[in-house]
């Protein structure tokens, strides 16, 4: 019986520890072509998946902070930022007059049914993932100034 519990336990750490693997989903460009998140993500480089919407204030000072470094990133760590609007149809219309706005070098996808959004259980934005070989190996919500930097500190930990 003590064994069991043992294997148990071990068990639950074991299937916890494990990284999480991206669904199969097929989001639109904004040139209105399907990409595969699998696809799109089962590589060895490091793809940050930011998740924001045109209303949320706290996603563009993120998305706008990122911007500023991207270039030195690609430089250090070939990351490709990849950010994924979950815009509705009524205010999906305000996203690529944001982007080209703004100046934004990222790859962006639309999530305009918030398939992917709800199938990784998202329900506060800003929200990142970190994922190498197809696989997530980091999550945070939320942002605050500065915290571009510590996600840089992932990135580089997760390049080599």
């Amino acid at each position: 019986m003590k064994n069991s519990f043992i294997l148990l336990i071990c068990l639950i750490i074991f299937k916890f520890s494990d990284a999480q693997e991206l669904p199969n989903i097929t989001l639109k460009s904004t040139d209105d072509e399907s990409v595969s998140i699998q696809e799109l993500a089962n590589t060895d480089t490091i793809k940050v998946f930011s998740f924001w919407a045109t209303w949320c204030v706290p996603c563009i000072n993120e998305l706008d902070a990122i911007s500023e470094v991207y270039d030195e990133w690609q430089d250090e760590t070939d990351v490709e930022i990849i950010a994924i609007s979950t815009d509705d149809s009524r205010t999906k219309k305000r996203v690529i007059p944001l982007v080209n706005g703004k100046g934004w070098e990222y790859q962006i996808l639309l999530d305009d049914n918030q398939d992917l959004k709800r199938a990784l259980n998202i329900a506060v934005l800003p929200y990142l993932i970190v994922v190498k070989n197809g696989e997530i190996v980091y999550q945070h919500t939320g942002y605050t100034p500065g915290s571009e930097d510590a996600l840089f500190e992932v990135i580089k930990k997760h390049s080599n």
